[in-house]
């Protein structure tokens, strides 16, 4: 029995309590989860077959399942960042119009995107090795001058490396440096490498299909950072994530369920990607199990001991669904570079066993188009090597030398010291 001065309560009581409370969130679709801190929703991002005659129709339609479902996730007590719409790859709705026309176009994108709060990724500019390179041209223009839009190019498919591509991608980082304000349009684009239809994740995102479909990310890199906290084996820590983190995705995907069920939009999956954001580190998390910061000896086996926990969580999967490594959105990543402690070749070392590739890595301004796409050329070959999913997505700096700190104007980035090139 608990006693205060007024009132008591017996555990029976309390226990029967609890039962009723679990009771009523079961019974208005909302999963009981730990008493830890929840992740959060990185994005919904629905999947729309654009038509520019009718797009903002669809936009809206879009807009509408994605509103409804934000809210039943933060009546879950999953606190959703962003909504997003992906389109299928722009050159196949863009087809026969000018370019003035097209670029007119994604200006009133841009504007709408603005207007209703959500951002959009119009899909890659080449696919193959067939398709026009003109069209990577198109989109270094359209990044240029958006800002709520992102897009692609796809250097890797099942016929391996597009080695024009690769120059191509190199080309627009290049551009996006030179034209956008503090050269940030390279946030909103990626060379992508195996990158399956139907990430939510950005700048990756894109689809193929009819549209009408939907898929969520989760920033859970708090929940995996718990569970890595305690020292313990391999396979214990591994059975860790699998169960704190699978907890959170099998709620989350019950009320996604849910949402397909009463809209007729399509559920895609889950990206169980750990994506970090600013001080919710994932260059911290692998702390508990080497030892020492990351890229010291461990960090591999901390890498592929995620990414192997994420494989076997029983939700719908989509995109990368493994260990991601921003180096501009994740403080302690972000420290270690500045320290010039943590490099390239060391996060594409961990991509062998992981996630997303090389993800905003910052870079001298003075860097070439040939030093662009050689890196790019090194994150496509290991994907295609190993049949990953991978990307590049790197921001060379106008104006700026090894050395210098950058500043970045950006809620969801954090600052740090260029590295010479090696």
């Amino acid at each position: 029995m608990f006693r205060n001065t007024g009132w008591s309560v017996s555990i029976s009581q309390l226990l029967s309590h609890a039962v009723l409370m679990g009771t009523l969130l079961f019974a208005v679709g909302v999963a009981p989860v730990s008493a830890a801190e929840k992740p959060k929703v990185r994005t919904i991002t629905a999947f729309i077959r654009l038509d520019t005659t009718q797009y903002k129709q669809q936009v809206a339609d879009a807009l509408k399942i994605l509103r409804n479902a934000k809210a039943r996730f933060d009546l879950a007590g999953y606190t959703v960042e962003t909504i997003r719409i992906s389109t299928q790859p722009f050159p196949e709705y863009t087809r026969g119009m000018s370019k003035q026309d097209t670029l007119a176009f994604f200006h009133d994108l841009d504007n709408l995107a603005k207007q209703e709060g959500f951002i959009a990724s119009i899909g890659p500019a080449l696919m193959s090795e067939k398709d026009d390179p003109a069209q990577a041209q198109l989109l270094s223009e359209i990044l240029g001058l958006t800002n709520n839009l992102s897009g692609s190019i796809v250097v890797v498919g099942n016929d391996g490396v597009h080695w024009k591509a690769v120059r191509a991608a190199a080309d627009v980082m290049k551009y996006l440096e030179d034209h956008t304000d503090h050269s940030l349009g390279n946030f909103r684009f990626a060379a992508i490498a195996n990158v399956p239809a139907y990430t939510p994740f950005y700048p990756a995102s894109y689809h193929q299909g009819q549209g009408h479909q939907f898929a969520i990310a989760l920033e859970s890199a708090n929940v995996v950072a718990a569970a890595m906290a305690v020292p313990r084996d391999v396979e214990a820590t591994r059975q860790a994530i699998i169960a704190e983190l699978g907890m959170h995705a099998n709620a989350v995907e019950d009320v996604a369920s849910k949402i397909d069920q009463e809209t007729g939009w399509t559920y895609m999956g889950l990206d169980l990607s750990p994506a970090p954001m600013k001080d919710v580190s994932i260059g911290s998390a692998t702390a508990g199990t080497t030892g020492g910061r990351f890229g010291t000896s461990g960090t591999l086996t901390a890498a592929a001991t995620i990414t192997s926990a994420l494989r076997d969580i029983s939700v719908k999967k989509v995109g990368y669904s493994g260990l991601m490594m921003p180096v501009l959105e994740d403080t302690r990543l972000s420290q270690l570079w500045s320290e010039g402690v943590l490099t390239m070749d060391q996060l594409l070392a961990y991509s062998a066993v992981c996630g997303t590739g090389l993800d905003t890595i910052p870079l001298p301004g003075d860097i070439t188009t040939e030093q662009l796409a050689r890196i790019i050329g090194d994150v496509a070959t290991l994907s295609a090597k190993l049949s990953k999913p991978l990307s590049a997505r790197l921001l060379p700096l106008a104006g700026l030398k090894p050395g210098d700190r950058t500043t970045l104007d950006d809620p969801n980035l954090v600052n740090t010291v260029l590295q010479p090139l090696p």
